[in-house]
């Protein structure tokens, strides 16, 4: 029988997990009873978002100390969100109620192999980060899986975090947990990577993360934006016509860090590029230069991961370790799946 004080590996990783695993219990208890505004910094916030508005909570009681709710994904046929409960290892489906009312939760699938981030491809199928796989994976529309990613150059990937598909069906994905520990990982470092639609080349794009985490592109893919939880920041990069990054234009978009809990995680862009990403106090809304616009802060320690939905993608739902939010917006954010480019 192993003892009590023998701490598992998952336990280490769990714990040590980029997506909201700075944030402890009892922090979190406490910082819950802040109260929930959304903070102007500039007047172009009003362009954006009615600061008046109450914060949504949806659903609570997900994730705990070992595991996050994350991956919060629209799924506009369905008109409901998807999201993943990932220590008990259940994708979660969050159905509005009518005319706007709080809506249900049921279980939409379980096992997920703990799976974090979630997108749609340009055909519309399904993507997951899987942490207890260490792969990224693809629910083909009649149901089967497919193996995207789960290796690069002989060695498992460490611990995929989150994935985003480019118009030209390009997949890119983070792989944190280099770091966390070090001596159970084939790689020994954190990458972000580019995989092509046929599955045929995985490209490392960059390995000077600590913790890589959530990725977005610009609307014109023309940027991509990639953070780093432990550094507090977003960096941007500029992108190459062979779908890789411009190295040399390498800068930091944003720094996110502050007195308060949290750190950059999920993030989104909307059409008109301004930049939603968690970070300390909440989340917070950029525009494309990297001017902080407003934060809203949902009084929890950390937000794990924000998605666009609502029939006109005018709906910001985010969620931390334990709550699904939401709040309105005016200007709609990049429909996902993202629209293929035509030949």
């Amino acid at each position: 029988m192993r003892s009590t004080n023998d701490i598992s590996r998952r336990h280490v990783l769990s714990l040590a997990g980029a997506a909201g695993g700075l944030a402890f219990t009892g922090l979190q208890a406490a910082y819950a009873q802040s109260p929930k505004k959304i903070e102007q910094l500039d007047p172009a916030l009003a362009n954006l978002i009615d600061t008046a508005q109450p914060i949504q909570e949806l659903a609570t009681g997900f994730g705990g100390d070992l595991g996050p709710a994350e991956g919060p994904l629209w799924w506009k046929e369905g008109g409901y969100l998807l999201f993943n409960d990932i220590h008990r290892s259940r994708r979660m489906k969050y159905t509005p109620g009518p005319g706007g009312a709080k809506g249900v939760v049921t279980v939409d699938h379980e096992p997920t192999n703990q799976a974090n981030g979630l997108t749609r491809d340009i055909a519309g199928r399904l993507i997951s980060c899987e942490h207890e796989t260490r792969r990224v994976t693809r629910r083909e529309l009649d149901g089967s899986l497919t193996v995207i990613a789960n290796s690069f150059q002989g060695k498992r990937l460490n611990r995929p975090n989150d994935v985003i598909v480019k118009s030209d069906g390009c997949y890119y994905f983070t792989d944190p947990g280099a770091f966390a520990v070090p001596n159970q990982w084939d790689l020994q470092y954190s990458g972000v990577y580019r995989v092509t639609p046929d599955l045929g080349t995985i490209s490392l794009l960059v390995d000077t993360y600590i913790v890589p985490n959530g990725l977005a592109f610009s609307p014109d893919e023309g940027v991509l934006y990639i953070n780093d939880s432990r550094r507090g920041h977003i960096k941007a990069y500029d992108m190459q016509p062979n779908g890789m990054l411009a190295r040399a234009s390498e800068r930091v978009f944003a720094d996110l860090t502050g007195p308060e809990p949290g750190v950059p995680d999920g993030m989104k862009v909307d059409v008109a590029g301004n930049v939603y990403c968690g970070g300390a106090g909440g989340v917070w809304i950029m525009d494309s230069k990297g001017k902080k616009l407003g934060r809203i802060v949902h009084g929890q320690p950390a937000t794990t991961n924000i998605g666009f939905g609502g029939a006109d993608w005018k709906t910001l739902y985010f969620v931390s370790r334990s709550t699904l939010f939401s709040v309105n917006l005016k200007v709609a954010g990049i429909p996902v799946p993202v629209a293929g480019k035509r030949s």
